[in-house]
């Protein structure tokens, strides 16, 4: 039991880039049926669709909910395998409140949630969840677990680089609407409609709703805007400084020969 409970875990983990073998084929098929309950959901919304195909939209959300209900249900069994989640109990408990659990969790909840109310607009915020599995396709996808090692990484970077574009869009925001809210008492009528305008100004989309009059405020939206281009080009930075770190490794990581079979570091790990 516990070698069948190995195996079943390895198979649910490993990555898709593994190209042979029964586990590339299972999670290649959860991969698929991610993607196109995804599709699913996204013409479900389309009211001529949705009324020419409602029953197959239905089969097939029957289809997929079995399909993660099984696997969720697997994976809370081999769990333990897991030096995270070996305690019997206590470990699947934490495994079932952990972020891919509750993902997996929350793509079957919907399904089910949808018998037991009648408010459509609920049931389609529930059937939006599914989506959430998209998470999950990155677990097998080199590119996004690159992505994934990136973010990572540079996590505090990023945060404190976000904190700082959040405090120069509500300072920012705030001088303006003081500048602006007596010429136009209803485009700027609190700081929360003037940060719109802020975000808008900052990242130079620049919808036109909203726009400085005065002499002032033009000035103010002028130097905003300067500073926005410079302040959003941080976590670029970061983010790309990121990414030619985990390509450096990965180089590195392939020159490394292993002393027993000669393959390369990645193929001797797989």
């Amino acid at each position: 039991m516990t070698s069948l409970r190995k195996r079943v875990h390895n198979i649910l983990e490993i990555s898709i880039r593994r190209k042979s073998g029964i586990s590339f084929v299972i999670n290649l098929f959860l991969t698929l049926v991610i993607f196109f309950n995804t599709i699913s959901i996204i013409l479900h919304t389309v009211p001529s669709i949705r009324e020419k195909y409602e029953r197959f939209f239905h089969e097939f959300e029957i289809f997929s909910v079995s399909v993660f209900g099984i696997e969720y249900l697997l994976r809370i069994w081999s769990c333990v395998e897991n030096d995270k989640y070996k305690h019997p109990i206590k470990g699947r408990l934490k495994f079932v409140f952990s972020v891919w659990g509750l993902i997996d969790l929350l793509a079957i909840l919907p399904f089910f949630a949808s018998y037991f109310t009648k408010d459509l607009g609920f049931i389609r915020i529930l059937r939006l969840l599914r989506m959430l599995r998209l998470f999950r396709v990155s677990k097998y996808f080199h590119a996004l677990i690159v992505i994934q090692r990136v973010i990572k990484d540079k996590q505090e970077e990023l945060v404190l680089s976000m904190v700082f574009i959040i405090f120069t869009l509500i300072i920012s925001s705030s001088l303006v609407y003081y500048v602006e809210h007596p010429a136009q008492p209803e485009a700027f009528s609190s700081i929360p409609e003037a940060m719109w305008w802020g975000v808008n100004n900052m990242t130079t989309a620049g919808y036109g709703d909203l726009k400085p009059i005065t002499p002032l405020g033009k000035v103010l939206g002028g130097i905003i805007a300067i500073l926005g281009v410079s302040f959003f080009a941080l976590p670029t930075g970061i983010l790309a400084s990121g990414f030619a770190e985990q390509i450096r490794e990965q180089s590195e990581r392939r020159k490394i020969k292993c002393p027993h079979c000669g393959k390369d570091f990645n193929e001797h790990k797989h």
